[in-house]
């Protein structure tokens, strides 16, 4: 099968398109590489803007997997017309361009930003949506585009990641549980902002699981998916970056607790993965903890602008 990534030199394209290599894909890449290019060197990369693309750019390719745009909230409030421009005006693009070629299915990185605040409740896919944020908004705004595209010969998957935090050559340090792993690492320390509030977590390898799961689904199934390894507050998140450090590294790590104010609560189900992609987790907050501290020597100076999306995106000409 013949699949373009777009948007897949980042922090999850630089993990999952490996493990789409080793099941036998053909991959190709579309990227404006904002972030450099960490993929394995038999990988066609084109730097391209995504919205100069036209039919041809995106012929004969079977599947499509929309990883482009801006990431998080610092990026989407530091840019707010082009956080709605790139996560909202450009997968609704490539998406009806891809229709238009024959692509079979379009899968789209959604957020589980887009939950706002969920009064302590697991959410499912059904319960409402009330983000007022410029990222969550323009995620759902996104999503509903393309999924607006779907029928019966053009499968649409939308992903609701939960948090992706764990190690990708394209590393990045903005994500919680890296960002507290860094300041444990460095400082010798954990802040926590706000231990109270809630956040689905992903484990990187899970979130390049929940991508193979969707592209192997059935032509039949489209629709929007909750994907997340497990639901964790901030707190539980600290204490948990803090023992197992302790643990790896042998030395005591202390704990700061700042309660911040924080609007973002959000807690989510992933059943409907389970039941139609088949998408199980495999990994939790020890496990990330694990993985990065396994390539601790990879990072070096942990406050290298490379690790830091809206450091980045500053210097970008758009």
């Amino acid at each position: 099968m013949k699949i373009l990534v777009a948007g897949g030199a980042g922090y999850i394209g630089s993990l999952l398109i490996p493990v789409l290599l080793e099941r036998g894909y053909d991959v190709d890449v579309i990227d404006l590489l904002w972030f450099g290019n960490y993929l394995p060197e038999n990988v066609k990369v084109v730097q391209k803007d995504l919205f100069k693309c036209e039919k041809e750019d995106l012929k004969g390719y079977e599947q499509i997997v929309f990883l482009a745009g801006l990431s998080n909230d610092p990026m989407a409030e530091y840019d707010p017309a082009n956080n709605f421009i790139y996560n909202a005006a450009l997968p609704s693009y490539l998406a009806f361009i891809a229709k238009k070629v024959g692509v079979k299915r379009f899968i789209y990185a959604s957020s589980c930003s887009v939950y706002g605040y969920t009064v302590n409740e697991l959410y499912d896919e059904e319960c409402p949506v009330t983000c007022g944020y410029p990222y969550g908004i323009s995620k759902l705004q996104g999503e509903r585009g393309v999924i607006n595209l779907q029928d019966d010969n053009f499968s649409v998957i939308s992903l609701r990641k939960g948090t992706v935090c764990g190690f990708s050559r394209r590393m990045r340090m903005d994500l919680i549980v890296n960002t507290m792993f860094k300041c444990a690492m460095t400082k010798k320390e954990v802040i926590v902002n706000n231990p109270s509030i809630w956040r689905p977590i992903l484990d990187i390898r899970d979130a390049a699981t929940a991508y193979l799961r969707a592209i192997q689904a059935d032509y039949s199934i489209s629709g929007v998916y909750n994907i997340a390894s497990g639901n964790y507050t901030v707190g539980q998140v600290g204490d948990m970056v803090k023992f197992e450090v302790e643990k790896l590294w042998g030395g005591k790590i202390g704990l700061l607790i700042k309660n911040l104010e924080d609007f973002r609560n959000y807690k989510v189900l992933t059943d409907r993965a389970k039941t139609y992609l088949g998408f199980q987790s495999q990994h939790g907050i020890e496990d990330i903890i694990e993985d990065l501290y396994a390539n601790k020597e990879y990072f070096g100076d942990y406050d290298k602008d490379e690790f830091y999306n809206i450091r980045l995106f500053k210097k970008v000409k758009l």
